[in-house]
């Protein structure tokens, strides 16, 4: 079946054109578009797409918002949500992954990675760009977070604090797996662990509680 995605972007050309690179693939299908972030929230919450796409800068209600108001903390059946933005180093971007945002693309970033990003987050994983996590992330977090960093419910293993790193880096499981030369199955379980020692909802609060906490660094 086709990954049903959402396309939110005040530009048209730029929208016209995410949904055209999306619709020339096979398994892609995009079922609506908006120009701004009200818009967006409407057809989301009607349409429950498998992905939505959302450009961070929009007018009226902005794509922070909008992802808080679709995948926030407070928000019980959450879509997922990947914002996009222009800049490698905009503000925004830290504040739309607190929202609930599973990953994060550049404009720029091609039509191979943003394939990848839906397909991830279409999965339940997350595409966090590799060529800017390090940074942006890392920026963010030296400017210190929102509010005090949350203690793990239980001490991280030393299996669990490597990876960890990885994920903070961007790798995805296939390269976690790779890298430590464990099954598929062995990092979700790790990663399922995780989430429930750091009350995170998904890989990408995972990367900044690792950032918050200085367990990576640039």
């Amino acid at each position: 079946m086709s990954i049903r995605v959402l396309v939110a972007d005040d530009q048209e050309i730029v929208r016209t054109g995410l949904a055209m690179i999306l619709d020339a693939q096979p398994d892609i299908e995009v079922v609506g578009q908006a120009a701004d972030g009200r818009r967006a929230i409407e057809l989301a919450r009607r349409l429950r797409p498998d992905v939505c796409l959302f450009d961070i800068r929009m007018p009226g209600v902005d794509g922070i918002e909008a992802t808080r108001a679709l995948a926030g903390p407070d928000v019980e059946d959450p879509l997922a949500v990947v914002v996009i933005t222009t800049f490698d180093l905009d503000e925004y971007v830290y504040a739309a992954l607190r929202a609930g945002a599973r990953g994060f693309l550049l404009k720029n970033a091609g039509a191979a990675l943003l394939s990848q990003a839906v397909h991830a987050a279409a999965g339940g994983d997350a595409l966090i760009a590799p060529s800017v996590t390090a940074r942006l992330l890392g920026a963010f977090a030296r400017t210190g977070p929102a509010s005090p960093t949350v203690q793990p419910v239980e001490a991280l293993t030393d299996r669990e604090e490597q990876i960890l790193a990885t994920v903070a880096r961007g790798r995805t499981n296939s390269e976690i797996a790779d890298e430590f030369h464990i099954s598929l199955s062995t990092v979700k379980s790790h990663i399922s662990s995780l989430m429930t020692k750091l009350g995170a909802r998904n890989r990408v609060e995972i990367a900044m509680w690792a950032y918050e906490t200085d367990r990576v660094r640039n």
